[in-house]
């Protein structure tokens, strides 16, 4: 049976796992990220101590902005120094097989859609609400990732005129919608607020209600743009998405299509915390 080699590449830790078709995690390296130049080493280095006769491709994911096209990264505010890096020739050239590089939306939409909750449908879209919100995009049974790979660039759409910051505008949807968002409302992270509405604290429970309504107007975005039969939500929702259900429907049922809004389900993921890892071995293994 084919294996793969994925590469998870984040702003603290970078995962390095070899994985079957099925995505079976066979094995895995986990470390933390250091400057560019030691972690690429480490990242060659435990690509190296994976390989075997069985490996097939390697596929990385990483945030953006990159060119998934033409494999490059391109600078992530996460990465600092990581500007014009050849990820995918300098692995090709070093391994001898295909390497393919994906933004980590792009790719976790594909571990979804493949593996996860997303399972057997033809049109979804994943979405990140994570330290930031991005979608990937599973149009007609493929994903879709425009001209250079950056569509779904979600948090960056306009939600208020101005007011919090979010991937560089005030007043985006990342600015409410995402972990960085929920912390400059000024009541603690994502994590505190979850913990309070758990205990009932009745200011963090509407605080969860008004990010659900937000959410919801971006939803209903999506649902009337795409008309997808399932969009799957990450990280923060697969968490506290039991506190944002109700205003998040609430503004769905109001913006959206009555017919879009039927044939969609909004869906926690399904891959829990083997999400990143999957998602880069999707990558290796899903190029199209």
């Amino acid at each position: 049976m084919n294996e793969y080699i994925g590469i998870d590449i984040g702003g603290t830790k970078i995962s390095v796992i070899r994985g079957d078709a099925a995505g079976n995690i066979l094995e895995k390296k986990k470390f933390a990220t250091k400057t560019k130049d030691e972690t690429l080493k480490e990242i060659f280095e435990g690509v190296s101590e994976l390989m075997n006769e069985h490996v097939t491709s390697i596929g990385v994911s990483c945030g953006g902005p990159l060119n998934s096209k033409t494999g490059v990264i391109l600078g992530p505010p996460n990465l600092p120094g990581w500007d014009e890096v050849p990820i995918t020739d300098m692995l090709t050239e070093t391994f001898g097989i295909p390497a393919y590089l994906k933004n980590d939306a792009d790719a976790c939409a594909v571990a979804e859609w493949k593996f996860g909750a997303g399972k057997g449908t033809e049109n979804m879209i994943f979405l990140t609400f994570g330290t930031g919100i991005g979608a990937g995009l599973i149009l007609n049974g493929r994903l879709y990732e425009g001209s250079t790979g950056m569509a779904g660039e979600t948090g960056h759409l306009r939600l208020f005129e101005t007011g919090h910051i979010g991937h560089g505008k005030a007043g985006s949807f990342e600015g409410y919608v995402s972990g960085g968002g929920i912390a400059q409302y000024g009541k603690g992270t994502a994590k505190e607020l979850g913990k309070r509405a758990a205990e009932g604290d009745p200011e963090a429970l509407a605080l969860w209600n008004e990010i659900g309504e937000n959410l919801g107007k971006l939803l209903a975005i999506l649902i009337d743009l795409f008309n997808p039969e399932a969009i799957v939500i990450g990280s923060i929702y697969a968490r506290a998405g039991e506190y944002m259900k109700a205003g998040m429907e609430a503004v769905i049922e109001k913006e959206a299509l009555p017919g879009n809004m039927k044939a969609c389900r909004i869906l926690p993921a399904g891959l829990g915390e083997k999400i990143g890892d999957i998602a880069a071995l999707s990558v290796a293994m899903h190029t199209k």
